[in-house]
């Protein structure tokens, strides 16, 4: 799963022209960045440390999904290009809590004995980790791919903890509502044909009448979509997604739109 997961995402990125590739590791690298200063300063701080680590420690395995889901998310909407939702944001807390917990995966994987020690110890041992891992990098000749490739599979991993730790947060059948951002932007077009059918109550629209357009360019009365839109986020004709709420319903949708751009490269 993991090999295809990068697979998928690398063969996304060849899609890109060069100015959209370098505008996608320019930003790639300003959130990496703010992420190991966030981090080196969390390790840094007994106080905020101890904080974070409880905060984790009292949280719920759902609610530790949720932090990594909403960290997955941030990442895919870089590749994708795409702007959150106010709704699916992260909270300064919630992103230390995130890196911190992603930190001790890593380091459960590679350095348990480095856990095995008092809590007190923890910070201690976890900032040398980190540190050496800072310092791998910074003897890595700079290009393009020493700001991906960590990126990669810092997306694919958390792609396969929210799938491992799947606590009921995806739907499988997609009925979340749309977000009420993306249904306020959505365009009113008049019709200027005969024969169009809303394809929600299955009558004809009339000639000048201001209907809703989807992104995918299907119409349809306003009467009709807004109250379909409220409880599905879907195109009644495509089943195009439009954006939503729900951090796991988007974390599919941009899934989705990665697996189709990497296949226009096949």
């Amino acid at each position: 799963m993991e090999e295809t997961s990068t697979s998928i995402i690398m063969a996304a990125l060849s899609t890109l022209t060069p100015s959209q590739f370098s505008d996608l590791t320019h930003s790639i690298l300003s959130t990496t960045l703010h992420h190991h200063r966030r981090l080196a300063f969390l390790l840094s701080s007994p106080t905020l440390f101890s904080l974070t680590l409880h905060h984790l420690h009292n949280l719920s395995l759902p609610q530790k999904t949720l932090l990594i889901a909403r960290h997955l998310l941030s990442s895919l909407h870089l590749l994708t290009a795409t702007s959150p939702p106010p709704s699916t944001t992260t909270r300064q807390r919630d992103l230390d809590a995130a890196l911190l917990l992603l930190l001790l995966c890593e380091t459960h994987n590679h350095n348990p004995h480095a856990l095995e020690a008092p809590f007190s110890q923890w910070r201690v041992n976890l900032s040398t980790i980190f540190s050496d891992s800072l310092l791998t990098l910074s003897f890595a000749p700079f290009g393009s791919c020493t700001v991906l490739i960590p990126f990669v599979e810092t997306v694919t991993r958390c792609w396969r903890l929210v799938g491992a730790l799947d606590c009921g947060g995806g739907k499988e059948s997609g009925e979340v509502a749309a977000s009420a951002t993306a249904v306020v932007a959505l365009p009113s077009v008049e019709v200027r044909t005969g024969g169009i059918e809303c394809a929600i109550c299955r009558e004809e629209m009339t000639i000048g009448r201001d209907v809703c357009e989807l992104p995918c360019q299907h119409l349809f009365h306003w009467v009709c979509i807004l109250p379909w839109l409220g409880k599905r986020n879907t195109c009644p004709c495509c089943r195009f997604r439009l954006p939503s709420d729900d951090v796991f319903g988007e974390i599919q949708r941009l899934w989705e739109i990665l697996v189709k751009t990497a296949a226009k490269d096949s």
